[in-house]
């Protein structure tokens, strides 16, 4: 998808999109002031936002812990660790078919799943068991394809989103996602294979981000029906060679931050959603008020 630079003061009509009883279990509700998205155009948006008939491709890599720690926001957020000096990133691709009140568009949240404050940082469990409080995903980059929502991205959560054109596309039995620079040239390919073993989902997780000197984290929930892929051999193996290319990082300005990581060939899971159901909250404003100040 081309990236989408205008934008007006009106919502788009589509309130009916969105009848799933996923998204009955949410209170809609406006922010405390609308946003200023430039000189001419505010709009008041309804929260949370709410995500219909997605289209999720999910690709999960090894990754050097050291590496990704150089990453974290603050040094009390820290990456969850993996075996054999490895944590794990995170490569979500959205195709938003329907957004309430906002136009389609395309998305990549690239993420590194952190425990907050963790005292002591368990290896594996957090990416297992639920019962980790300040388990989450830093958002290191996100692109997006619409003008729009970077700003609403920047300005409410603080999370990194740039405006670069994004490419999904099913092609033999993959959905690939193609991310490029702003000169077109494309900078990481995934392929997500659209089979695999089917399992629901429904989970509630947060995001943490940074606006500035203050620390946020947001809830993201969804639900589907994914088709799964695991390579849990991966844990005992480091450096393993893959059956085929499966991520492609070019030697581009965006593309470089991500070879920073170290991300290994061969990927450690996939997850394959056609019709999957989302939402994102404004920031916790219980977490906000004992933010991790910078500095500190």
């Amino acid at each position: 998808m081309k990236p989408t630079t205008q934008f007006n003061g009106e919502f788009v009509k589509n309130e009916d999109r969105f009848q799933d009883p996923f998204f009955k279990r949410f209170t809609l509700r406006h922010a405390s002031a609308p946003l200023r998205l430039n000189d001419e155009v505010t709009k008041n948006y309804l929260f949370p936002t709410f995500y219909g008939d997605v289209t999720c491709a999910m690709a999960i890599f090894l990754c050097s812990y050291e590496r990704a720690e150089r990453m974290m926001l603050h040094p009390r957020i820290k990456p969850v660790k993996m075996t054999r000096g490895r944590s794990l990133v995170a490569f979500s691709c959205y195709e938003y078919k329907n957004v309430m009140g906002v136009a389609p568009y395309n998305e990549i949240a690239m993420t590194i799943p952190v425990m907050v404050d963790p005292g002591v940082n368990v290896p594996v469990l957090p990416m297992i068991l639920p019962v980790f409080k300040n388990f989450g995903y830093y958002v290191f980059s996100m692109p997006v394809t619409s003008l729009e929502n970077q700003i609403r991205g920047v300005n409410i959560w603080g999370l990194p989103k740039v405006v670069q054109e994004i490419d999904l596309r099913e092609e033999g039995g993959d959905c690939v996602t193609t991310a490029m620079e702003a000169s077109g040239e494309p900078y990481l390919e995934l392929c997500v294979p659209m089979a695999g073993a089917p399992q629901e989902f429904d989970v509630s997780s947060h995001l943490y981000s940074r606006r500035g000197n203050d620390f946020f984290q947001s809830q993201t929930c969804f639900k589907g029906a994914f088709n799964v892929t695991k390579h849990m051999g991966m844990l005992f193996k480091k450096g393993a060679e893959p059956d085929r290319e499966y991520i492609k990082i070019h030697d581009t300005p965006s593309g470089r931050v991500l070879r920073e990581l170290e991300i290994e060939e061969h990927p450690f899971q996939f997850r394959f959603a056609r019709h999957m159901s989302s939402c994102f909250d404004l920031p916790n404003p219980d977490f906000s008020s004992q933010t991790i100040r910078f500095g500190e």
